[in-house]
């Protein structure tokens, strides 16, 4: 006969009271656990100077790109993406005049899955306790193991996929336990809103999207837009961005139409990851696109050629590539170091004894 449990505490006290102890400890630990925190990057010099020594490198390449302009040209309008096999042989192709030269700053990762899908991102530790951490990704066709590998590399990251062809019920494509922290809508990324009840596909700007988000930045920015990524993105920059001109400085202020087309304002995400298709592209076109995006404080720091698409077309050129960039404007999380803000550090530094 099984004995109840009263008698049991009666027979055994002091176990009783121990296992009671041993309870109320437990549930104190567990129910008392300190909610998540702001993530805190100390203050690290040596970042910043890694940025700059990056900026300067790249910079000093700009030269060398003209310099191969003007060897097989000489203007941008007379440069070929992909020149035939003949003599005299160009030893290039329209990727060679746009190289990856700024190194990442922090660690290197290629997230998602081995061949198409995976995807390079710098410094995922910046993100992965950071609590408002946002990213959005477009175009997603039928690979989500890139969307998935970031979900399970971050504590608090909330991701949006829009795609043209798939709704809510992409949702099945991610794991159950991340589910919560992933959302989708059946949209199209465009240059201006076309979203009204007979607009098919519903197109949003990246502006558009963020207000009705409620969002003020994104951490990382995923776009595979099938072509459509030249309109888009001059849009993207249009909005958030205004031309300026800088004064030319030193020697070259002398020389005529020496001024350097900038642009003002800071483009709203840390990173982008952006695949491009260069379908029936000009060269100069292609250039003053990838201007536009240096100009707006955009780096590349990686790239990987899409060897699968080009194995399936060889009668045509290796017309896709993906291009990973930095945004060294503004205050994202990978650029940046941010300390507590305490008395102490708010307080300005005292004199020195001889002031």
């Amino acid at each position: 006969m099984a004995k109840s449990p009263l008698l049991l505490a009666q027979r055994h006290p002091r176990y009783t009271v121990a296992f009671a102890a041993l309870f109320i400890c437990v549930y104190w630990v567990l129910s008392s656990a300190p909610p998540s925190l702001p993530v805190v990057y100390l203050n690290n010099r040596d970042l910043k100077a890694r940025l700059d020594r990056e900026e300067r490198k790249y910079r000093a390449m700009l030269p060398q790109r003209q310099d191969l302009i003007t060897k097989y040209g000489p203007t941008p309008a007379q440069v070929v993406m992909f020149p035939p096999d003949q003599d005299p042989w160009p030893p290039y192709t329209v990727w060679d005049f746009f190289p990856p030269l700024y190194n990442c700053p922090h660690e290197l990762d290629r997230l998602g899955a081995l061949g198409d899908g995976g995807k390079w991102l710098c410094g995922i530790s910046r993100i992965e306790d950071k609590p408002d951490c946002v990213i959005y990704s477009f175009g997603v066709d039928s690979s989500y193991s890139f969307e998935t590998t970031l979900l399970q590399s971050t504590r608090h990251c909330q991701i949006w996929i829009y795609d043209s062809t798939k709704g809510d019920g992409a949702k099945s494509q991610i794991p159950r336990s991340l589910r919560h922290r992933a959302h989708f809508d059946k949209i199209a990324l465009g240059a201006t809103d076309r979203h009204a009840p007979g607009d098919d596909p519903k197109t949003w700007t990246l502006k558009s999207l963020m207000t009705e988000n409620g969002h003020s930045h994104i951490d990382f920015l995923r776009m595979d837009v099938e072509g459509w990524e030249w309109e888009t993105f001059r849009g993207i920059v249009r909005d958030f961005t205004l031309e300026r001109l800088t004064p030319p400085q030193g020697a070259a202020a002398a020389a005529p139409d020496a001024a350097v087309h900038e642009r003002e304002g800071v483009l709203p995400f840390g990173q982008l990851q952006i695949e491009l298709h260069v379908w029936n592209q000009r060269f100069q076109d292609f250039l003053e696109w990838w201007e536009l995006l240096e100009a707006s404080g955009l780096r590349p720091f990686q790239n990987e050629i899409n060897l699968v698409y080009a194995n399936y077309n060889r009668h045509s050129g290796v017309e896709l590539a993906e291009y990973s960039f930095l945004n060294i404007r503004g205050e994202n999380a990978f650029i940046n170091d941010f300390v507590p803000e305490t008395p102490d550090a708010r307080a300005p530094p005292p004199p020195p004894p001889n002031a």
